[in-house]
């Protein structure tokens, strides 16, 4: 990797910091909650095994790809109260690395008798492997000890936690990421005695909700939002509207955009707020496999640059008992 690639990823990043927080962000995560709320871990009360690929600034070297590996589910109980959940995360910018592993824990309380209508509350627990690539790096001083000529690694342990409340009809949930954030000074990395900053992670809060309408007997609606705040820079918006076909085929377009809901001094004043404009079909292949695609494209001042994002995901529930929408 050059020099001027780094550069134009440090100026990517930054840019970036208009619209979107350090956290992995995936188009389609209304198919996977469990990415944004450790809360939903058995929400269909079946085990769900679920894969997301996301491909992010097509075309630019070095640009980010992410993945996701989760699986959910009930204990086996008369009430379904306990949820568990694992996932599993990695994440690559140029020769900057992320591996996580969290276990989450859900418990479910029933508000009726069909227990189709809970709140929930959720732990996350796990931690979260960085490394750099130092032979991926070039710059001109060889000897420059802030430079690492090897791959580093650091391992930083962290917790989550959130609320999520549902019903057939309509769902809402908040969460927050990163806990211990604020008390750790783990993701430094210190190399011949000097501290090389690499992830400076923040804590990280979600507030989302959604709805489904029926339409008619074929078509249904599902809009739904998620707000992402870091308490840094500008409030992210994502807004989604999706209608199933028959049961078959889910279609939608989303919009992410910025807010300044508060005034935060610190920010320039001449940030781009537009982040993308999404598209996602999602197919189940057969009543317990969905599989499904979305394309963001660039809205901001990096369009010239790439070909906005790809992401791809596959979802299987096991023995599921009722349809669930969200």
């Amino acid at each position: 990797m050059t020099s001027k690639i780094i550069v134009l990823l440090l100026l990517t990043a930054a840019q970036l910091a208009a619209v979107a927080q350090q956290n992995l962000q995936f188009s389609q995560y209304a198919f996977n909650g469990l990415s944004v709320n450790p809360a939903y871990a058995g929400y269909k009360e079946a085990w769900y095994f679920n894969t997301t690929y996301r491909h992010q600034w097509t075309d630019m070297p070095g640009a980010p790809r992410t993945g996701i590996v989760s699986v959910d589910g009930t204990v086996r109980s008369r009430e379904k109260r306990v949820g568990l959940g694992l996932q599993c995360m990695f994440d690559k910018l140029g020769p900057q690395q992320a591996l996580a592993l969290y276990a989450h824990y859900a418990y479910r309380i029933p508000l009726n008798k069909a227990g189709d209508r809970r709140l929930c509350f959720g732990l996350g627990a796990g931690a979260t492997q960085y490394s750099l690539d130092g032979t991926a790096l070039q710059y001109n001083n060889d000897n420059d000890p802030a430079i690492p000529l090897a791959h580093v690694r650091r391992i930083i342990p962290d917790f989550r936690f959130g609320i999520y409340y549902f019903t057939p009809r309509y769902y809402a949930g908040i969460s927050v990421m990163d806990l211990l954030s604020e008390y750790t000074d783990g993701s430094r990395y210190n190399w011949k005695g000097n501290d090389y900053a690499t992830i400076r992670k923040i804590r990280h809060y979600y507030l989302t909700a959604g709805a489904l309408w029926h339409l008619s007997g074929q078509v249904s609606c599902k809009p739904s939002f998620l707000l992402k705040e870091d308490l840094k820079g500008p409030t992210s918006l994502d807004l989604n509207v999706s209608f199933l076909l028959r049961e078959l085929v889910w279609a939608g377009v989303s919009w992410r955009t910025g807010l300044q809901l508060w005034n935060k001094g610190h920010l320039q004043q001449d940030l781009t707020l537009k982040d993308a404009l999404g598209f996602m079909v999602a197919i189940y292949a057969t009543r317990n496999m969905r599989i499904g695609y979305a394309y963001d494209h660039t809205l901001n001042g990096l369009a010239s640059h790439e070909n906005g994002a790809h992401e791809i995901s596959l979802g299987y529930t096991l023995h599921a008992r009722r349809n669930r929408y969200f």
